[in-house]
C-alpha cells in the first residue's frame, strides 16, 4: 500500500476560489491584528492596508461565511482608529505659550 503525495497538478484541480479567498481574508485579518497589537510588529500603516484588502475581498467571499469576517473586521477596524487617534495626540501634546497662537 503506497501513500504518494498528490502532484501540484492534482492539488490544483481540488482546491476551490473560495478557499483560496477565504484562506487569504483570514490571513490578512491575522496580520493585521498583529500589526496593531504586538509591540515589535506595530506598524499602522500596514494594518490599514490590510484592512484595506479584506474589505475589498468581502463581497467576493461566500456568503455564509462573511458575518464572522465582517466581526473580525470591525474590531480591526475600531482597534485602528484608536491607535492612530493615541498616535495622533500623542504628537499634538507640544506645548506652546499662552497667547502665542
Amino acid at each position: 500500500m503506497s501513500t504518494e503525495e498528490p502532484s501540484p497538478e492534482e492539488l490544483l484541480k481540488k482546491i476551490q476560489v473560495d478557499d483560496v479567498l477565504l484562506q487569504t481574508v483570514v490571513t490578512l485579518v491575522n496580520l493585521a491584528g498583529r500589526r496593531l497589537t504586538v509591540q515589535e510588529e506595530k506598524d499602522p500603516a500596514q494594518a490599514k492596508k490590510a484592512i484595506d484588502a479584506v474589505r475589498a475581498l468581502l463581497p467576493l467571499c461566500p456568503q455564509e461565511e462573511v458575518g464572522p469576517i465582517k466581526d473580525a473586521l470591525s474590531q480591526l477596524q475600531m482597534v485602528y482608529v484608536k491607535e492612530t487617534d493615541e498616535r495622533a495626540k500623542a504628537r499634538s501634546k507640544i506645548w506652546t505659550p499662552p497667547g502665542s497662537s
